[in-house]
């Protein structure tokens, strides 16, 4: 396979997964992650070390680059280097995204809850705005496609998480809307959706509702655990790929059934 993508938030959690997935089914990746954390985000994010050792693992088949998903000029600065350096791009994964202003809404934080907006939500739209001419570009049979990392917060509603919740409805109704107009140029655009992941972001999940250990969220998934990074790697990994050509405006769902029980 000689195929092409970019991840964002790829040092860690579900977006690093998504980068082993990816090379191990034979792709080249550009890995983007801030690599900083964000003063009204209350815990720390990806960081350098955790970048150039997901790179060291793969050697020249990953390409790391620090950058920041808010930034219109570092998506697409991820997407020329994609270009420059691999000769193509075939796929794009917004994996990057952040949970903060947790507790009532009327008692959030504006930072807070414009950091949530704008890495989950802009961010998903920088990397698209990035990478849609030159997908369009590559023609209507070469398999182009675009997937976002959404979540089941996406389609339910979740106490003391309103900004998150309301910025991953957006991300589902963003894609739904751009797999329309991508769709006459043989692009997919897809979103997934974990249930409560293995991640960073599920930790302070827990620390927003006083839980001892993310592990707690284990009980709202009727297949009793917690849903791997790699579960989720998989459903984006055969989204990106040729397999998935009839599919497109989807939110799938890998949330071990939390969303219909």
């Amino acid at each position: 396979m000689n195929r092409v993508a970019v991840v964002t938030g790829a040092a860690r959690g579900i977006g690093a997964a998504c980068v082993e997935r990816l090379v191990a089914e034979g792709y080249r990746v550009v890995a983007v992650d801030r690599c900083r954390d964000i003063p009204s985000v209350p815990y720390a994010l990806g960081t350098p070390g955790e970048l150039d050792a997901l790179v060291a693992r793969h050697g020249e088949r990953v390409l790391g680059l620090v950058g920041d998903v808010r930034s219109a000029t570092d998506m697409s600065l991820a997407v020329e280097t994609a270009t420059r350096h691999f000769g193509r791009l075939d796929a794009v994964v917004a994996a990057a995204g952040v949970v903060a202003a947790g507790g009532p809404l009327w008692e959030a934080d504006d930072a807070a809850v414009d950091a949530v907006w704008s890495v989950n939500v802009l961010g998903v739209r920088r990397l698209i705005t990035a990478a849609a001419p030159v997908l369009i570009s590559n023609g209507p049979t070469a398999h182009s496609r675009i997937v976002a990392v959404a979540s089941s917060a996406g389609s339910l509603g979740l106490r003391h998480l309103a900004a998150y919740v309301a910025a991953k409805h957006a991300v589902v109704g963003l894609v739904r809307s751009v797999a329309m107009d991508l769709a006459e140029y043989g692009v997919t655009a897809n979103a997934v959706s974990p249930g409560s992941t293995r991640t960073p972001i599920l930790e302070a999940s827990a620390a927003i509702y006083e839980l001892a250990s993310a592990e707690a969220f284990a009980a709202q998934q009727p297949i009793g655990r917690l849903i791997e990074p790699a579960e989720v790697a998989a459903m984006i990994a055969w989204l990106c790929s040729p397999e998935s050509s009839a599919i497109t405006g989807a939110d799938v769902k890998v949330d071990g059934g939390m969303s219909v029980s």
